[in-house]
């Protein structure tokens, strides 16, 4: 039995907002987006290794066609800890499978969280002291435990978690029941949350003792619970498409947020190098640029010979990648997504995918 934190990275996402630069092979968890050098991969394998206090704790799950990328990007990591979907059945399914056979290895006492692999953490340190409040409080109690983001303005691209009574402290910091789940609001609404001060962004990572959600996924998600514990990883294909969220966060009773203020962005599209990079420049610039009169403007090129040049421009997104180019005002980066399928269904453009 080990009772240390057991850390879980989600990294089978596509990134699709982040077309041209992340494609099939090269999703956005491998790419390096804050000027670090490091991949969003290897930077969130890092702060949970110290976490977990060995790179030997530290698990994976992530798309069958993803996972020699993995294994390059993380040479660190056991490949009995790798564990590779083979079709993505979303968060659910993920999570179930991986704390199963964290529980057969650990113990259903063992203390795991789940990270999602392409979050930007800004303060390590405070970082590091919620996760420890929150494994405390799993280790503690039947709890599982989810981080809730203190929002910074009325987001209209998140998730919202509810705060209900506060339970207790843990770390120094409080610790609320979870009173309801919210998915994306619109703006009103959204706004109507901040002015409670009761709502906090929801995300997406959770940690809790790996025996109380496998027996909480038996009572709220006995068919995906039952098909993996008959048939394991090969009873995917049989699996509904399910989130986390949906299969027991908004059904469970034993739910708890912690507040966090550790700086964090989800980078769920293109405007948050922004976010992250433009400080007091006219123009966020990770390419060689000459502008005249642009201003507002994120330029990204991969190519050490590659120039952008603009005239006239205002809030706009110029990627270039190989051989795609994609221009976009920044208020319609979320619909890359449209694009992208629009090349699934065009077989001779499948390639730039």
């Amino acid at each position: 039995m080990d009772k240390s934190l057991i850390p879980v990275i989600l990294a089978g996402g596509k990134g699709e907002r982040f077309w041209p630069l992340s494609r099939k092979h090269r999703p956005k968890q491998f790419l390096s987006l804050d000027g670090s050098g490091k991949s969003l991969l290897q930077a969130t394998a890092d702060r949970l290794s110290e976490l977990a206090g060995s790179p030997e704790k530290l698990w994976v799950v992530t798309s069958a066609l993803l996972a020699q990328g993995v294994q390059e990007q993380l040479p660190q990591l056991k490949s009995q800890n790798l564990l590779a979907e083979p079709e993505g059945r979303d968060t659910a399914p993920a999570v179930a499978w991986a704390t199963l056979e964290i529980a057969r290895t650990y113990g259903e006492d063992a203390v795991v969280g789940f990270f999602p692999a392409d979050h930007w953490i800004e303060d390590q340190v405070a970082f590091q002291q919620t996760i420890n409040a929150a494994a405390q409080l799993a280790s503690s109690e039947a709890a599982i435990v989810t981080l809730g983001i203190t929002p910074g303005y009325p987001s209209t691209g998140y998730g919202y978690i509810e705060q209900g009574e506060q339970t207790g402290t843990f770390g120094g910091l409080p610790v609320y029941k979870v009173s309801r789940f919210t998915e994306k609001p619109d703006r009103e609404t959204a706004e109507s949350f901040l002015a409670t001060g009761r709502f906090s962004w929801n995300s997406g990572m959770f940690i809790f003792r790996a025996g109380v959600v496998l027996d909480e996924l038996r009572t709220h998600a006995p068919e995906i619970m039952g098909a993996l514990e008959e048939k394991g990883v090969a009873a995917y294909p049989e699996l509904a498409k399910k989130s986390i969220d949906y299969a027991l966060m908004e059904k469970t009773q034993l739910a708890y947020v912690l507040p966090a203020s550790f700086g964090w962005d989800d980078l769920g599209d293109w405007n948050a190098i922004e976010r992250l990079l433009k400080g007091d420049a006219k123009n966020v610039e990770l390419a060689r640029h000459v502008g005249l009169d642009t201003q507002g403007a994120i330029l990204y090129a991969t190519g050490e010979d590659e120039v952008i040049v603009t005239i006239g421009l205002e809030d706009v997104v110029v990627v270039r990648d190989r051989n795609v180019t994609l221009i976009v005002k920044k208020d319609r980066t979320q619909e890359i997504k449209q694009v992208v399928k629009m090349l699934q269904e065009d077989s001779t453009l499948k390639d730039l995918l």
